[in-house]
């Protein structure tokens, strides 16, 4: 069987990832699963008070990232759309292990201001100041090739340019 890659497709809150995440899955033409990874925190029903939000995030990213390596065993391309800082990516790596799976890395990085104003202009879930999501939003800076920045763009001209740089290789990290 085929082992199909993990496509972590992630960015800042509010950068569009989910919108761009639906074009993403209409568009593969392979057997899929999608992980909305924020679905991952309503998992957690009581935490320990020495448990912060830090480990907790760490600990959300993993349980994901094994999820998404039993479908992807099983030929599955799969989407995980959530806010995966570049410092999990070694992680990600140790979950996958020696399996050979894929691993692709795909940041959308629209302007701060436009991610500000998404998330004010949310219905469910809305966010009416931004500054405790800067820093999130500062670590995805420095990741280069695996950035698509992009503040107008519809998002299924920017799924399009994603499936194509997937298809490309430019986002892989790790075979």
């Amino acid at each position: 069987m085929e082992k199909r890659p993990i496509v972590f497709l992630s960015g800042p809150v509010a950068a569009g990832k989910t919108t761009v995440a639906r074009e993403l899955v209409a568009s593969s033409a392979h057997p899929m699963a999608y992980i909305e990874g924020d679905i991952f925190w309503s998992f957690i029903v009581k935490n320990t008070a020495v448990q912060g939000r830090h480990e907790s995030f760490r600990m959300i990213m993993t349980a994901m990232t094994a999820a998404a390596l039993s479908y992807a065993l099983y030929g599955r391309e799969v989407l995980v759309d959530f806010s995966i800082p570049p410092w999990f990516l070694d992680t990600a790596r140790k979950v996958i292990g020696s399996r050979d799976v894929p691993l692709d890395y795909v940041v959308l990085r629209p302007t701060e201001t436009v991610c500000a104003a998404r998330a004010a202009a949310r219905t469910e879930g809305r966010i009416t100041d931004y500054t405790p999501y800067r820093d999130l939003y500062s670590s995805f800076a420095e990741v280069g090739r695996h950035t698509v920045a992009d503040d107008a763009g519809d998002p299924a001209a920017v799924a399009a340019r994603i499936r194509d740089g997937l298809n490309a290789g430019i986002f892989r990290i790790s075979n």
